[in-house]
């Protein structure tokens, strides 16, 4: 990116603000911001609750107006695991569901700081594990047509799901789309291993310092940040994970850790596929639909979900987009 560019990207970004003190804030601004398109979007949608233990769980059901084939996509929210919620997410995932033709089911799970991790990890797992060994008391026919879908922070909750289901025996989804997820939990600029958190950690869309407030709500132990169910790459064993497909965004800070993560999954013998996105910030896939990042990255996304559902006799190589 030339200095240029960056400059003129960085008028866009979100207000430089300490999110250890202000999340409340922001919180209300981005329902604030939601509450403008509600009128025009309540019948986009059915609510319904999930019980997982003895917690009630939000689930926000969207319907395609056109329904392509069988697939169901679990989606966990972005929002550095503190803020966003099913409000804030309805605009991205109504144009999921269209653009895609498959139902969404997006979780509210729980928030830090006041519920710090396990416990939204702990509301993904408790949702996706019962789908998968009931799938026909929510109407799925088939528990293969589950296809597990995060964005950032969600992005990293699939991930960790799918190892835990792993790790716990239990049988696990076979398709996840991990949307430039969080990997790793190390985003300063002078000690990361990632040359795209040294590029793209100031002054755009999402920065270092954000990254690293996030990462102190959710996980307020330094040493625990470090294991495998809140950076998925510092996991011992990445075998027996589902068909993958990880788009990251071009300019993004979190970029090379998902790309890593990828690569990862692929020298374990997963079937992966790695897009990125190029010219892309953080967060796009909340962008209007009819923008090139999001025409990208759901021409890629229906062609990962029209595939045959079987392993293919050899791993894909990773794609990726200009630049790569």
């Amino acid at each position: 990116m030339n200095p240029l560019m960056k400059a003129a990207l960085g008028l866009f970004a979100a207000p430089r603000i300490d999110m250890r003190e202000d999340y409340g804030k922001v919180r209300r601004a981005q329902r604030w911001f939601a509450s403008l398109w509600r009128p025009g979007l309540r019948n986009s949608y059915r609510q319904t609750t999930a019980t997982v233990g003895d917690r009630k769980i939000r689930v926000r059901i969207f319907q395609p107006i056109e329904r392509r084939g069988d697939d169901i996509l679990l989606f966990f929210h972005g929002g550095g695991w503190v803020t966003g919620d099913i409000e804030t997410y309805t605009t991205t995932c109504r144009a999921m569901a269209e653009l895609t033709g498959c139902p969404v089911a997006s979780v509210n799970y729980r928030l830090a700081p006041e519920h710090p991790y396990p416990a939204g990890l702990e509301d993904c797992y408790g949702i996706t594990k019962q789908l998968l060994e009931e799938p026909q008391r929510a109407g799925i026919s088939d528990a293969r047509n589950i296809v597990l879908v995060g964005d950032s922070a969600g992005g990293n909750l699939a991930a960790a799901v799918s190892l835990r289901l792993r790790d716990e025996g239990h049988v696990g989804v076979t398709r996840q789309i991990l949307l430039y997820p969080v990997t790793h939990w190390d985003h300063d600029p002078t000690t990361s291993p990632f040359d795209s958190v040294r590029e793209y950690g100031e002054h755009l869309r999402l920065t270092n310092a954000e990254v690293q407030a996030y990462m102190d709500l959710y996980v307020p132990d330094a040493q625990a940040q470090r294991e495998p169910y809140v950076s998925p790459l510092m996991a011992k064993d990445f075998s027996d994970q589902p068909r993958t497909l990880l788009i990251s965004a071009g300019w993004d800070l979190l970029r090379d850790e998902g790309e890593a993560y990828g690569k990862a999954l692929q020298d374990a013998g997963n079937e992966v596929q790695v897009h990125r996105v190029p010219e892309a910030l953080h967060g796009f896939i909340q962008l209007p639909r009819f923008t090139r990042q999001m025409r990208d990255a759901y021409e890629v996304i229906n062609a990962f979900l029209d595939e045959p559902e079987h392993r293919h006799d050899a791993a894909k190589q990773p794609e990726a987009g200009p630049g790569a």
